[in-house]
């Protein structure tokens, strides 16, 4: 069981890393480059693909995550799950403290401002996820040594 975990949890939060980096260099920046008119609809069209895209794996991660600290895998200190778990814990509060009030913003239409405060405080979810996966890969070489 212990690995199946690990696979899940290494799996999910690599795709996650993925798609945080894409969003915060590409798709968040692009919100400022359309017409006011068309904003809605495209932030509309976004919001309904991204979520389906990223809610599966998002719950994924976290029930691994904890599940890993209850069961940590031998050879790997569990100390790192627990800071792995925080990480996941720090993503999540900020993406429903944060990101999901900002999208709610600009769902009613383009706002500079809350597209700037999108932009800047998804940095916190991009660093959080970069850190972790980092350490799901610390994971991954330290359950496959011999």
């Amino acid at each position: 069981m212990e690995k199946i975990l690990l696979l899940l949890n290494i799996t999910a939060t690599l795709f996650l890393t993925g798609v945080v980096w894409t969003v915060q260099l590409v798709q968040y920046p692009f919100f400022s480059r359309f017409e006011s008119e068309n904003f809605t609809k495209y932030h509309d069209e976004y919001r309904f693909w991204i979520t389906p895209i990223v809610a599966p794996p998002m719950i994924v991660e976290i029930i691994s995550a904890v599940l890993l600290v209850v069961f940590p895998p031998d050879r790997i200190d569990p100390k790192l799950f627990w800071l792995g778990l925080v990480l996941t814990l720090i993503v999540w509060v900020s993406t429903f403290l944060a990101q999901v009030p900002l999208h709610e913003k600009l769902a009613r239409g383009f706002d500079a401002r809350a597209h700037s405060r999108l932009v800047h405080s998804n940095w916190l979810r991009t660093v959080a996820w970069s850190l972790r996966g980092g350490l799901v890969f610390y994971f991954a070489w330290k359950a496959i040594r011999f």
